[in-house]
C-alpha cells in the first residue's frame, strides 16, 4: 500500500504539462460507427451447434445463394457449423474497398470455433443499411477440450474470434463536416475552465473570434466551407498546446478492490487523527465427559471458551491547515492502515468538513 500511495504523490506531484487539444476530445461529426451482423461459421471439428434452429436456417440460407436447396423436412448435420454474431466498427472517413477487422462470436451452444471459416455475412449499420461485407478464417486464442469421462479444461474463450482485414467497406458514411455552418469540438471530459482555455488558445493561434466555448463541453469554431480547407484548419487546432486548469478535488474509492486514488487538488483542513484497531480472539476448547464405569451414564462435551481482546492504538496525528497531497500520502503510511481503514478515515475526515474534496465511491 505504500508503494501505491507514493506512486500516486509523484504522479500528482508533477508539473502540469502542456497538453494537444486533440488528447482532450474530437471534433463532432468524426467519430464511428458499430456494425453488427449475423452469419455462419463452417469446418469445425465437430465443435458446432448440433440441430440449433437458427444455425440450420443460416445454413440453409448460406447453401442457397450457390442453388442448392435442400428437402423439406431434412435438416443437415451441424456439428461441424456455428450460428455466429460478427460486429465491427467502422471509422470515420471510410471508403468502399477498404478493410475492416471483425470479431465474431458464437451465438448458441458451439464450443469452440478454432479452426472455422466465416461464410460472407453482411454487416448493418443502426440505419439498416449494408456497410460492409465479412468472410474469412478465424484466428482464436482460445482453446477447449472435453474428455470422455465427462471432464473439461478450457483456456481463456474457444467460441469467439477475430478475422483480421476480415471485412471490406461498401458503403461510407457522410460526416457533413464539410458544409456544415460551424465546427464542434467536443471535450472527452466536460469542464468549463478547459473550454475556455481552448477556445482562448483557438483565436490566438488562428487570430480573430472564431472560437466560441458554448458550454462546458463544446467549443463552436466559425470555419471555412471546402473539406480541404477544414481539414487543414482541423490539423493545425489539433496540435495546440494548452495548460489544462488543474481538475476539481476528488477521492475515489472502489470499494470492490480497496484501491483508493487521491488526486492532487485535495486539501485538507486542521484535523487530528487517530487510528486504533480492536481484535476479540475467540478460542473454543470442548473437553468431552466420560460417565463412571457401570453408571449406564452418557458421554457429554462440555464447552470450554477462551476470549482475548487486544487493541492496537496509534498516535494521533495532526494535519496543519491547507495540507497537500504529500503531506497526506505521509501521514497515511504512517499511521500504516490498510486500505479500507484508510476509507473509513476519509469517510470520518469528510463528515468532520476537514476535507476539501469530493468523496466519490465507486
Amino acid at each position: 500500500m505504500r508503494a501505491l500511495f507514493i506512486l500516486i504523490a509523484l504522479f500528482f506531484s508533477c508539473a502540469a504539462q502542456a497538453e494537444r487539444i486533440k488528447d482532450m476530445g474530437q471534433f463532432e461529426g468524426l467519430r464511428a460507427n458499430q456494425l453488427t451482423g449475423y452469419g455462419v461459421v463452417v469446418g469445425l471439428a465437430g465443435t458446432g451447434d448440433d440441430s440449433l434452429d437458427y444455425a440450420t436456417q443460416g445454413v440453409k440460407g448460406a447453401i442457397s445463394r450457390f442453388g442448392v436447396n435442400l428437402p423439406a423436412g431434412i435438416n443437415p448435420a451441424l456439428k461441424n457449423a456455428a450460428a455466429v454474431v460478427i460486429t465491427a466498427e467502422l471509422p470515420p472517413f471510410a471508403k468502399p474497398g477498404q478493410r475492416l477487422d471483425v470479431t465474431v462470436s458464437a451465438l448458441g451452444k458451439a464450443k469452440s470455433l478454432r479452426g472455422g471459416t466465416l461464410v460472407m455475412a453482411p454487416l448493418y449499420g443502426a440505419d439498416g443499411q449494408i456497410y460492409a461485407m465479412a468472410q474469412g478464417n478465424l484466428v482464436v486464442g482460445g482453446l477447449g477440450v472435453d474428455a470422455a469421462d465427462g471432464s473439461k479444461l478450457s483456456v481463456n474463450i474457444p467460441s469467439a474470434g477475430r478475422i483480421g482485414s476480415g471485412a471490406t467497406v461498401e458503403r461510407s458514411v457522410d460526416t457533413g463536416f464539410a458544409n456544415s455552418p460551424h465546427l464542434m469540438f467536443n471535450l472527452a471530459q466536460q469542464d468549463i475552465s478547459n473550454a475556455g482555455l481552448v477556445a482562448d488558445a483557438i483565436n490566438r493561434q488562428l487570430g480573430g473570434n472564431i472560437a466560441q466555448a458554448v458550454d462546458g463541453a463544446s467549443i463552436r469554431i466559425n470555419a471555412p466551407v471546402g473539406g480541404e480547407a477544414r481539414i487543414r484548419m482541423m490539423g493545425i487546432i489539433e496540435n495546440i498546446e494548452i495548460k489544462k486548469a488543474q481538475p476539481p478535488a476528488r477521492v475515489i474509492v472502489n470499494a470492490r478492490t480497496g484501491t483508493v486514488v487521491i488526486n492532487g487538488a485535495v486539501r485538507v483542513g486542521p484535523a487530528a487523527v487517530s487510528h486504533g484497531k480492536l481484535t476479540v480472539k475467540v478460542d473454543e476448547n470442548p473437553t468431552v465427559v466420560q460417565p463412571a464405569p457401570f453408571s449406564r451414564g452418557q458421554t457429554a462435551l462440555e464447552p470450554s471458551s477462551d476470549i482475548a481482546i487486544q487493541e492496537n492504538t496509534n498516535p494521533a496525528y495532526l494535519w496543519d491547515k491547507g495540507a497537500s497531497l504529500s503531506d497526506i500520502v505521509k501521514a497515511i503510511n504512517k499511521l500504516n492502515v490498510s486500505p479500507g481503514d484508510l476509507v473509513a478515515i476519509l469517510e470520518a475526515l469528510s463528515q468532520a468538513g476537514a476535507l476539501s474534496a469530493e468523496l466519490v465511491v465507486i
